[in-house]
């Protein structure tokens, strides 16, 4: 009880501070301030939405999608610049042996999706280009893989990834790997990531491909940053110190970000940034896991449980305003330099008021003016920060793919 009471007396203060809060209001300086803005989104999950839904010839992007929450009508309403797709594979293809296949069906489906939207969107692989699509007016689009199990522990594997167009890979989904930890499975791997996994890092690192941390446990993020030779990304986490999920970054990873020279792109859903919700999502996943490997009967209770504790246990929203918390905190515990934004539209269920889709982006532009940010200081949450990690990252790639040539010519 000693332990749960300080949570309860936080979750107070919290309630209080978001009823207290109105919602914000856009001004015509925001608006401007946001169209001179690269706004870069760190995740959005539309690609497997579009497989679930049947495909690219069911959906048709350019209209009004009120069933997700991505179309093009509302991304050109948020002023999106650029914006890194998921390709997921479900961590079940891992036992089917599919995981490689699908991913690669996912960055098949990304690459059609931009094709055929190409008066909106832009292909890019690198930084250069990413400002380019800007300037001419479209919506610059990357891919990122979500989850080391779509290697199938193959080096080889990452690099057709990487000459594919994927531009960073989450080290884990939710299942722990047997080369690195998941934040919500038991550990395979002690301290966190094994040789292997370093060897992933190294190539990552070689390739130029950003190396993302969202999704590790505690233990494999300071690993992994130590072992990386370029800046690492959590492409949609949040802060642990605001809402207790094993999924957000603690305070000690972010204080690690200032020499790491990483960032963290704050992760919108509701179950990761309000206290009440993320300690409501976190009690799930035990039932959760249990569940995927159970079958008839018992399959059958479970899944009743879990419908009992999530109707005794609803997921408050929030508001806009708990976003901007986690961002200010990570700014307050890392630095201006290493916060961005990772929505995970389209791969959540919950929003919070004001976040709830991709036409929303310019109230964080206003948030952040309201709560007395600069405007170069807003630029670099919207979007310069990750392009200053991504050029990290495609320079250390640079230099290492040089020092292996010259010493191949020795």
């Amino acid at each position: 009880m000693s332990i749960r009471c300080p949570v309860l007396f936080l979750l107070a203060l919290s309630t209080i501070a978001l009823a207290e809060r109105p919602p914000i209001v856009l001004t015509d300086a925001a608006r401007k301030l946001h169209a001179e803005c690269v706004v870069i989104d760190g995740h959005n999950d539309l690609p497997w939405e579009l497989r679930d839904l049947g495909g690219q010839s069911k959906v048709d992007l350019r209209e009004p999608q009120p069933k997700l929450q991505t179309d093009l009508p509302r991304l050109r309403a948020g002023g999106l610049g650029a914006q890194f797709w998921s390709a997921w594979a479900p961590v079940d293809t891992i036992e089917s042996g599919t995981a490689v296949a699908t991913t690669l069906e996912q960055i098949a489906l990304i690459h059609e999706m931009v094709e055929r939207y190409s008066n909106d969107f832009q292909f890019c692989e690198t930084v250069a280009e990413i400002r380019a699509a800007h300037a001419a007016g479209k919506i610059a689009s990357l891919i990122g893989v979500e989850g080391g199990h779509s290697i199938n522990n193959s080096l080889r594997t990452l690099r057709e990834l990487y000459d594919r167009g994927a531009r960073y890979m989450t080290l884990t989904h939710s299942d722990s790997l047997d080369w690195v930890d998941s934040a919500t499975d038991d550990s395979n791997v002690p301290g966190g990531l094994n040789a292997f996994g370093e060897q992933v890092i190294a190539e990552m690192n070689r390739l130029g491909m950003m190396v993302d941390l969202s999704h590790v446990s505690a233990e494999a993020m300071h690993a992994a940053m130590k072992a990386s030779q370029a800046p690492v990304i959590f492409s949609h986490s949040s802060a642990r110190a605001l809402a207790d999920h094993p999924r957000n970054v603690p305070d000690d990873v972010l204080r690690e970000l200032k020499s790491d020279g990483g960032l963290v792109m704050v992760n919108f859903f509701s179950g990761f940034t309000v206290p009440e919700a993320a300690a409501n999502y976190a009690a799930q996943f035990p039932l959760q896991r249990k569940l995927l490997s159970a079958t008839g009967a018992e399959k059958d209770a479970l899944q009743k449980e879990l419908n009992e504790y999530r109707a005794a246990h609803p997921m408050p929203r929030g508001d806009i305003h708990v976003v901007l918390d986690h961002i200010e905190h990570i700014i307050q515990v890392a630095g201006i330099d290493h916060v961005g934004l990772g929505s995970d539209y389209d791969g959540v269920s919950v929003l919070p008021a004001q976040l709830e889709d991709v036409s929303s982006y310019p109230y964080l532009t206003q948030g952040l003016l309201d709560r007395g940010y600069s405007a170069g200081d807003i630029r670099k949450v919207l979007g310069e920060n990750l392009l200053r990690v991504f050029a990290a990252v495609e320079a250390k790639g640079a230099e290492l793919r040089a020092a292996a040539e010259a010493e191949a010519d020795e």
